[in-house]
């Protein structure tokens, strides 16, 4: 019988028994559960387990929450009043949804590696701290789940590679959290260029919101009912403050991110992976300056430029500022970003897009793209190679910072050429007993 089958019937038993009493009750088919004009058979839901649901993985859980063709059974985090507080939330819902007033079936835990067990889990919805992004997103392909995860992608190169290496190998289907590529001007301003708009592509400019220092190391007691040990995981030993776990340290601070680089950069980097990846992988060369703070708890990246080159000559530069892509060729220039499309000729922002013309992944809902190609088994919109691309371009970026030095990349064998210490940047020691 086929997994995800065999996943689904699991779940429909549950469902159907009223959750609380699910072993004892007799097995009966409701009509929720048969589905109706507005919502799908049990059977044919897509089920999901929660990992992190701090703010951006509570805005994940309820837009998911949303859509009929999906069910939430499982909610993880090391906050205990978090995770227990949204799995309440979700029970509720579902309550009303399918008038089954003793819904209990969405589980709360401590430790995502009880979901990797489930076999009545099909997918996870990975929005942790960024430094656990890639280890549990190892984890779900290896138990053959697919994922949502959110950006940035790795704390490293290597993170990057090896996770990619493992989305191809269990043919797991990967959507990076990356989600302006649902947005209709940002795909028709995408198009616009890759169909030769502007003429040749001479120069990209690239723009992110920069990072802020400072940042409290008072050490404090940890908060009743937090596993903090597990938030930790594979990143340094450290005390805890409040600013490190819950305020922003969780993207400034070095042992767990490289700032706005990667949280931000991935934005705009993803729109310039979109349209010039057919062209060229990824630059060769990356030199460039920035702030990091030697103050406070921050050590992340506050403020940069970065000056790239294309192995076909094309220059790009990475800088903070307004979130910006910008593409300049021969014929003009088209800015875009969340939120915004200009171009040099406006007018050019009217074209329209020819039947015989090049044309970009079509989706109106990120979420819905994931479920949609889990159903398929095809390539969602922001797919695995993107996202590495993308994220390398924010880790060479950090590494030709902190080094000072012009780092030059070869983009087919992915290495650092002729520089042993930037070479080692490109991966991050993990505390015991974790690993990739």
């Amino acid at each position: 019988m086929n997994k995800r089958i065999s996943n689904r019937r699991s779940f429909l038993k549950t469902i159907t028994a009223g959750a609380a009493g699910a072993l004892a009750a007799p097995y009966v088919i409701t009509s929720n559960a048969l589905g109706n004009a507005s919502i799908l058979p049990a059977s044919e839901r897509i089920t999901l387990a929660h990992i992190g649901v701090g703010g951006q993985g509570s805005g994940l859980l309820k837009h998911f929450l949303g859509l009929n063709d999906c069910q939430s059974v499982a909610i993880c985090d090391p906050f205990r009043n978090r995770r227990e507080g949204r799995a309440q939330m979700v029970n509720d819902r579902y309550a009303q949804k399918y008038n089954q007033p003793s819904y209990k079936a969405c589980q709360a835990c401590n430790d995502f590696r009880s979901i990797m067990a489930r076999d009545d889990v099909d997918a996870v919805v990975i929005a942790t701290p960024d430094h656990w992004h890639v280890p549990i997103a190892l984890a779900a392909a290896r138990a053959g789940k697919d994922m949502y995860v959110e950006k940035p992608l790795g704390l490293s190169v290597e993170q990057n590679i090896i996770l990619r290496r493992e989305i191809k190998q269990y043919g797991v289907i990967f959507q990076y959290g990356t989600q302006q590529r649902a947005q209709s001007h940002l795909h028709h301003g995408c198009e616009l260029v890759r169909n030769g708009r502007l003429g040749k592509i001479h120069s990209i400019e690239v723009v992110a919101p920069g990072g802020v220092p400072g940042g409290s190391t008072r050490e404090l007691p940890i908060p009743e009912g937090f596993d903090y040990d597990l938030w930790q995981g594979p990143a340094p030993v450290a005390p805890y403050t409040n600013d490190r776990c819950i305020g922003l340290g969780r993207w400034f601070c070095y042992d767990y991110a490289i700032g706005f680089l990667g949280g931000w950069g991935a934005h705009p980097l993803d729109i310039l992976d979109w349209v010039f990846n057919h062209i060229e992988p990824n630059p060769v060369e990356f030199e460039g300056t920035g702030v990091i703070p030697t103050e406070g708890l921050f050590d992340t990246v506050t403020t940069w430029k970065v000056h790239c080159k294309y192995a076909n000559g094309v220059k790009m530069t990475f800088v903070d500022g307004l979130d910006s892509t910008k593409f300049i060729g021969d014929q003009g220039w088209i800015r875009m970003g969340r939120g915004h499309l200009s171009a040099g000729n406006p007018s050019i922002l009217k074209d329209t897009i020819g039947p015989n013309e090049v044309r970009l992944h079509k989706s109106n809902d990120h979420k819905q793209d994931l479920l949609n190609c889990i159903k398929t088994r095809s390539r969602p919109a922001s797919h695995i190679d993107t996202a590495v691309r993308s994220d390398t371009i924010s880790h060479l970026s950090d590494i030709a910072i902190r080094t000072g030095r012009k780092i030059k990349w070869d983009p087919i064998k992915e290495e650092i050429v002729g520089d042993e210490a930037a070479s080692r940047m490109l991966s991050r020691p993990m505390r015991t007993p974790w690993r990739l």
